[in-house]
C-alpha cells in the first residue's frame, strides 16, 4: 500500500491561531481556557471556556463578524459559512501555506477533505426560530446550508474549489479522528494523492452549555484548576472550538514536489464499545481494541510507543476507563508517557481528534513531550501509568493519538517522527 505523511497544519485554538503559537504554548503549559462572557449570567453552572481570540461574532449577520488574516471572504461566500468553517476557512490558509500547494493541485480531482463537525447550533437555533416565528419567507435563503453538521465541507469544497472526494463525518467526539483514519485509507488505496483533515466547532454557548445537562462539564471558576484529566478531584471537562487542519499527503507525491514532511501516519483502528449511549464502558475494552488495532495497522509493537496523547477530558468515568485500556494495552515492560492537551485547550468535541493529531506532529517533529496540566492529586486509577505532569527530557518518535465518543466509538490513530521513518 501506498504510505501517507503530513505536509501542513493549521490551527485556529484556544491555545493559539498559528503553529508557532501553539507550540509556544504546549511547551510553556499556557492555558487556552478563561472565563466566558456568555456563561456569565446567575442561572449558568458553568463559567469557563476554551476561548478563540481574534474572532467575534456579535449577531447572525456575517456582515458583523471579525477575522483575522488575508485573504478576506465575500459577502456571498460568508453568508453560507457558520463559525466553525470560518475557522476552518483560516486554519485552512495556514496548511496551504506550509504545505505549499498551489492552485492547480488545490483545485485538482486527486485532492480531498475529510471532515467534522458538529454544526452550529446557534445558527440552527436562529433560522428555525425565524421560520417558526416570522415565517419560511423571512428566513435567508442559505438557512439550509448553515443549519446542518455538513456546512463545513459544503463550505470548504466551494471556498476552495476542491475537486477529489469529500465528506462531513459525524461520530461525535471522536468525528476528525475518524476523519483522519478515512483519509489515510484513500491515499493507501490510491484513490487520493492529498487530503485535506479538518476538525471545527463553534465557540458559544449553543454548543457547549448542553453538555451541562448531562454534569459533564466543570463547575469550577479558576482556569489555573481545570480541566485537570487524570487527576483525583476532576469534575468535568470546559468546552472548546476553533478549527485544525492537516494536510495528508501521499508519500512519494510529496517527494516529487519536494515539499517538508513533518511526520508519517502509520496506521489507524476503530473499535465500539456496545454498552452505552453517553457512558463509556468502565472496562475500557473498546478504547483497548482500538488501540491494538492501530498498533496492528502500523506494525509496531506496544514497545514502540512513546507517546500517548489520550482523550481524557477531565470526567471522572472516561478518564479511569482510558487508564484501564492504556494498562492492558501496555501490561509489562516499558509504559509510553501519557498526557491530556484538552488540559490546556478544553475539549473541542469533533474538533478534538484532528487538533490532537497536530500536536501529536508538533510534538514529534520538535521533540517534546506535551505536559498535562493542572494536576495536584494523581487518580490511583492512573497508578503505574507515567502520566506527564511536569515538562520530561523525552523526544517521542512514535505516538498515539485517542478520541472516543458517544455512543461509545474509540478510534486511536499511530503517528511517527519522519527523521526516524526516512
Amino acid at each position: 500500500m501506498k504510505r501517507a505523511v503530513v505536509t501542513g497544519l493549521g490551527f485556529i485554538t484556544s491555545i493559539g491561531n498559528s503553529r508557532a503559537d501553539v507550540l509556544r504554548s504546549l511547551r510553556e503549559c499556557r492555558t487556552g481556557v478563561e472565563p466566558f462572557e456568555e456563561f456569565s449570567g446567575a442561572d449558568c453552572p458553568v463559567k469557563l471556556a476554551g476561548t478563540v481570540k481574534g474572532f467575534a461574532f456579535p449577531s447572525t449577520d456575517p456582515e458583523d463578524w471579525t477575522y483575522p488574516g488575508e485573504p478576506r471572504l465575500t459577502r456571498t461566500q460568508l453568508r453560507a459559512m457558520t463559525p466553525n468553517a470560518l475557522y476552518a476557512f483560516c486554519a485552512m490558509q495556514q496548511a496551504i501555506r506550509e504545505a505549499r500547494l498551489t492552485p492547480d493541485l488545490l483545485s485538482h480531482p486527486r485532492t480531498g477533505l475529510m471532515c467534522a463537525s458538529g454544526g452550529s447550533m446557534w445558527l440552527a437555533y436562529h433560522n428555525f426560530h425565524t421560520m417558526i416565528t416570522r415565517g419560511v419567507a423571512r428566513c435567508q435563503p442559505l438557512a439550509v446550508v448553515n443549519s446542518i453538521p455538513g456546512s463545513l465541507y459544503i463550505n470548504l469544497v466551494a471556498t476552495f474549489g476542491l475537486k477529489g472526494a469529500s465528506l462531513g463525518c459525524s461520530s461525535a467526539c471522536a468525528s476528525s479522528a475518524h476523519a483522519l483514519g478515512l483519509a489515510l485509507d484513500l491515499i493507501r488505496l490510491d484513490r487520493q494523492d492529498i487530503v485535506f483533515v479538518i476538525g471545527a466547532e463553534d465557540c458559544n454557548k449553543f454548543n457547549i452549555l448542553p453538555f451541562a445537562a448531562a454534569r459533564a462539564l466543570s463547575v469550577q471558576t479558576d482556569p489555573a484548576r481545570t480541566p485537570c484529566a487524570f487527576d483525583r478531584n476532576r469534575d468535568g471537562f470546559v468546552g472548546t472550538g476553533g478549527a485544525a487542519v492537516l494536510v495528508v499527503e501521499e508519500l512519494e507525491h510529496a517527494r516529487r514536489r519536494g515539499v517538508p514532511i513533518l511526520s508519517e501516519v502509520l496506521g489507524w483502528g476503530q473499535a465500539s464499545d456496545g454498552y452505552n449511549v453517553m457512558i463509556p464502558d468502565p472496562s475500557g475494552d473498546g478504547l483497548r481494541r482500538a488501540m491494538e488495532s492501530a498498533l496492528s495497522d502500523a506494525r509496531l509493537r506496544p514497545d514502540d510507543v512513546d507517546y500517548i496523547n489520550a482523550h481524557a477530558t477531565s470526567t471522572p468515568v472516561g478518564d479511569a476507563s482510558e487508564c484501564r485500556a492504556i494498562r492492558a494495552v501496555f501490561p509489562g515492560g516499558k509504559l509510553p508517557f501519557v498526557s491530556s492537551t484538552k488540559s490546556l485547550t478544553g475539549h473541542g468535541l469533533s474538533l478534538a481528534g484532528a487538533m490532537e493529531a497536530a500536536f501529536c506532529v508538533l510534538a514529534l517533529q520538535e521533540k517534546f513531550t506535551p505536559v498535562s496540566a493542572h494536576i495536584t492529586e494523581l487518580d490511583p486509577e492512573c497508578t503505574g501509568i507515567p502520566i506527564v505532569t511536569a515538562p520530561v527530557d523525552a523526544a517521542p518518535r512514535v505516538a498515539l493519538n485517542n478520541a472516543s465518543g458517544f455512543g461509545g466509538t474509540n478510534v486511536c490513530v499511530a503517528l511517527r517522527r519522519w527523521d526516524h521513518a526516512g
